[in-house]
């Protein structure tokens, strides 16, 4: 242990369960505020401190954060569902408890901000004039940030590209080109020949939050990096999931998007999704240069480690996900459920993922 404590906001999900696991390996004592504590956690959250309790309520944040050394602010809603009635409270909650704490809040940012005078490259002080709602959002919540510092606020914030990894289920990468596990008959993709994506490999990206958490005393009290990660042209991830996979056949098909226009009327997530598609027609990058100057490095495993990582990691779960759904078939005498996890549906149609947080 290295004595110091840290308390995780969405430690169950994506890039809040990477950073819990990397502060725990380094022997931090991290704490977990969520409404439903697992019984017993097993594997390698097991040794996490679970409290109940809803991020939504800000006693229940700042009675987890005292005594803390940094909070990680790694919730956001779900299927981009009311982002403004849920995102901007929860971190309104989360800088009032590290500011009571005396804790550094870590926020990890998107890209979203960004419009087109900040394209091709972002740096830190890129303009922040997006063209999206969603983004005009993330604007006024980085705002928060830059205003708590006037009542005692410390925050780092640590924007990246489109999340994916071994435990990331809300990614493009583990819902659509992966099929969240299932048996691949084609990696199917929204990547656009010609143009290049950025990707936050989620390991990588909680590695560079706990070596920033080891070192946040040394940094100002606001501040901001930019995690470069994989900048990959066209359809270089399918392709990479392809290898991951070892059939050199598989077809790559174009995502179509298509049904998502013609239910975009009807389905409120469709609507979001077809918002943020300029992200696949657009070249944004992110200038990693400060955060490099400042680590050292940035942490990077190569790509096609990544990939099998993350396929690997998604196909585990899915095995599990089937075991536990057949022995609850064959406990209670019902006959077959199907046993795809209650958000997988039927087919392989678009599910809702996310782009980074």
């Amino acid at each position: 242990m290295n004595g110091k404590t840290a308390l995780v906001l969405g430690a169950t999900g994506g890039i809040g369960g990477a950073v819990a696991r990397a502060l725990l390996r380094d022997g931090w004592q991290v704490r977990a505020l969520t409404r439903n504590p697992p019984p017993e956690a097993e594997g390698d959250l097991k040794d996490i401190t679970w409290i109940a309790g809803d991020a939504m309520r800000p006693g229940d944040v700042m009675a987890a954060a005292a005594g803390a050394d940094i909070l990680f602010h790694g919730v956001n809603p779900p299927g981009y569902r009311n982002w403004r009635g849920l995102a901007i409270p929860m971190l309104r909650h989360s800088i009032a408890a590290a500011t009571a704490s005396g804790a550094r809040l870590i926020y990890p940012g998107s890209v979203y901000p960004y419009g087109p005078d900040a394209w091709l490259l972002c740096a830190e002080d890129a303009p922040q004039n997006p063209r999206t709602r969603k983004g005009r959002i993330r604007v006024e919540m980085e705002a928060m940030l830059d205003a708590g510092t006037a009542r005692g606020l410390r925050f780092v914030t640590l924007r990246a590209g489109d999340f994916f990894g071994p435990q990331a289920p809300s990614s493009w990468v583990t819902k659509l080109m992966m099929a969240d596990g299932k048996p691949l008959r084609a990696v199917t993709t929204p990547e656009v020949p010609g143009v290049r994506h950025a990707w936050a490999y989620l390991p990588d990206m909680a590695e560079t939050v706990r070596r920033l958490a080891e070192r946040e005393d040394e940094l100002p009290a606001a501040v901001r990096f930019h995690f470069g990660g994989h900048v990959l042209t066209g359809r270089a991830m399918a392709e990479a999931v392809r290898r991951a996979d070892g059939n050199a056949r598989l077809p790559i098909r174009e995502f179509n998007w298509l049904p998502v226009y013609l239910g975009a009327p009807f389905v409120t997530f469709l609507r979001e999704v077809i918002e943020m598609r300029y992200l696949w027609r657009e070249d944004i990058r992110l200038d990693n240069s400060r955060l490099v100057a400042f680590l050292g490095a940035e942490p990077h495993t190569p790509l096609d480690v990544a990939v099998a990582e993350t396929l690997r990691g998604v196909r585990e779960k899915t095995e599990r996900v089937t075991a536990a759904a057949a022995r609850a078939s064959s406990s209670t005498g019902n006959g077959a459920v199907e046993a795809t996890g209650a958000t997988h549906g039927r087919g392989r149609g678009l599910q809702p993922v996310r782009t980074g947080l």
